[in-house]
């Protein structure tokens, strides 16, 4: 299981907007990288929404967010249209990002409900676990971006 402090494994994907996307690109931003269980269930849903809901403000703490599940990129392209997501959201059917950051459930295959917060430098600063309280992850991403502001310099390069 990853750790605060860990380096962040890196991914290459094409994101639901057709744009190829890897955490190294990323590097010198910080990135906000939830994990949902199945696009279009009731909880996941309901997180997604909230994190569009609140997309501008993460940026505006300087935040670029990238949400991942085992669905399939066309999937997850009509999960973004239906709930018009202008995020990054990530189909992974074959499950390497998911086994790489071990957010997998054993059985079921499908993603835990995890979030890890990724510092410029690539390391992880905080991992958020709520399978239920879908709500709560969003809260403490605010929560943490808000009590951990970058320097204005890094905060811009987002």
């Amino acid at each position: 299981m990853l750790a605060i402090g860990d380096l962040a494994p890196d991914f290459s994907a094409i994101d639901c907007h057709g744009v190829p996307l890897s955490l190294s690109a990323l590097k010198g931003r910080r990135v906000v990288l939830f994990f949902f269980p199945k696009s279009f269930t009731l909880g996941c849903t309901i997180e997604n929404r909230a994190f569009r809901d609140n997309h501008l403000r993460l940026q505006e703490l300087g935040a670029e967010l990238v949400g991942v599940s085992v669905d399939t990129q066309k999937t997850q392209c009509e999960f973004a249209a239906k709930e018009d997501i202008h995020f990054s959201l990530l189909g992974d059917p074959d499950r390497v990002i998911s086994h790489a950051y071990d957010v997998l459930w054993p059985v079921l295959r499908v993603d835990r409900r995890v979030t890890f917060i990724i510092g410029p430098d690539g390391r992880i600063e905080d991992i958020i676990r709520h399978e239920l309280r879908v709500y709560r992850h969003l809260d403490d991403v605010l929560r943490y971006l808000e009590t951990h502001r970058l320097p204005a310099a890094l905060d811009s390069a987002a």
